[in-house]
């Protein structure tokens, strides 16, 4: 599966630029992922990197936040926050819709229209976000005397300039996706993280020693079977079969015919892994703020989650339980069985045994839930092991390694499959 997954990957690589609208498209999409590691490289005026990056070292947590952000942080540039506070805002509007209905309404069934405000809501919401979450971290790194201390006019300047920054990533992030060769989130995290791969290399080959081997042998492995594991669910699929009837078209008559309904185990793809590192970041963020504003109760709430996240169990423990309940959740406002049941009613196709229309959305639905619960399962476990694994061995960059690769051979796939879709819409048989 695997040789055939790779022989159908360069099969796609070599039609790319074969076809002058995708070519171009490709060419826009490298182009804004130059963009934006030039932006990411670009540091603030008056920060000491290198105390910076050895407290992100020493830093577990800071450490997977920085991978979340495309490696912004660790440069502390004028986008150090990434995609973090567009993300939170789309996290908080989507948990709104479960408590105010006119927003559920209008991101369920308005439509096309409707996503586009729900979308205008989100940027809107960043901003602001960016500017709390900037002010906690800098007044964060001042306490530990990481940074100087700065004037009021000092910090308001630079929150600017890092909220500035998130919103042009932002920007950059859906001029990607307009392209419709893969999702420009992920392709930006993406493309921090492979970005970093260089660095990693040199220091690992410039420090290595006898006694890393066993460690880095382990760490090959564990990549080995998390890129197999990741290409096999994300192409498992749950095939409906589905049977049309003679159907006469202009001059033409169609005969009765079947096929099937591919639905994916992992419909999600690797967003409830954004999801929950996102969400795993709000009680330090949090924390960060209180401790700004001079809020002690809430500081010691915060402050409270925050060792209770130290922990590794249990911050393994909740992210298992976060990527499992993003994958649900994701799938449920992506997938809509019930659309899909009037379509296949339209042209004339069914399910076999079942009436079309409500009675074949519920089956679809019934259908989906026993699939996500695989899918989310699977991914959960995926995203678990590097933590479980660093608690059994030690070795801290397990972790963040793992992670990485889990991230880029997801987002590596999904885009592939963009690209796939956008080949057969020009009639090449992949």
């Amino acid at each position: 599966m695997i040789a055939r997954e790779i022989k159908k990957t360069f099969f796609i690589l070599g039609k790319l630029f074969q076809i002058p609208d995708i070519r171009k498209k490709v060419f826009i999409i490298l182009f804004l992922l130059f963009v934006f590691r030039l932006t990411a490289n670009i540091p603030i005026p008056g920060i000491d990197l290198i105390k910076v990056k050895n407290f992100l070292a020493q830093n577990q947590f800071f450490g997977i936040l920085n991978i979340f952000l495309g490696n912004t942080l660790s440069n502390f540039s004028v986008a150090m926050l990434g995609l973090g506070p567009y993300i939170t805002a789309v996290i908080i509007l989507q948990l709104l819709t479960l408590i105010f209905p006119q927003l559920k309404e209008m991101y369920y069934e308005g439509g096309e229209e409707g996503r586009a405000k729900f979308n205008q809501y989100a940027r809107l919401l960043t901003f602001p976000l960016a500017m709390i979450q900037g002010y906690g971290f800098v007044t964060f790194l001042q306490t530990q005397g990481i940074l100087k201390e700065l004037s009021i006019w000092n910090i308001l300047f630079d929150l600017v300039i890092i909220a500035t920054g998130s919103v042009f990533l932002m920007w950059l992030g859906e001029i990607i996706t307009e392209q419709k060769l893969g999702n420009g989130v992920s392709l930006l995290i993406f493309a921090g993280i492979i970005s970093g791969v260089p660095n990693s290399l040199f220091l690992t080959l410039s420090t290595f020693t006898l006694e890393m081997l066993n460690s880095l042998i382990l760490f090959f492995i564990f990549a080995i079977l998390v890129i197999v594991f990741v290409v096999y669910f994300n192409e498992a699929e749950r095939r409906i079969p589905i049977s049309y009837v003679k159907r006469v078209r202009g001059m033409r008559i169609y005969g009765p015919g079947q096929t099937y309904l591919p639905l994916k185990v992992n419909q999600a793809g690797v967003i409830p892994i954004i999801f929950a590192i996102a969400l795993l970041s709000f009680p330090q963020t949090l924390n960060f703020i209180f401790n700004a504003l001079g809020i002690p109760f809430l500081s010691n709430i915060t402050q409270a989650l925050v060792s209770l996240l130290n922990n590794g169990l249990i911050f393994a423990l909740l992210y298992f339980i976060l990527v499992f309940g993003f994958s649900y959740f994701y799938t449920l406002i992506t997938f809509e069985p019930y659309e899909i049941s009037n379509n296949l009613q339209k042209n004339g196709a069914f399910i076999p045994g079942l009436r079309p229309g409500t009675e074949t959305g519920d089956y679809l639905k019934k259908i989906v839930y026993r699939t996500t619960f695989a899918g989310g399962i699977f991914l959960a476990i995926i995203a678990v092991v590097p933590f479980l694994l660093q608690a059994i061995t030690g070795l801290r960059f397990l972790t963040i390694g793992g992670t990485s690769v889990l991230i880029v051979v997801s987002v590596a796939l999904e885009t592939l499959k963009a690209i796939e879709s956008q080949l057969e819409i020009r009639e090449y048989e992949i």
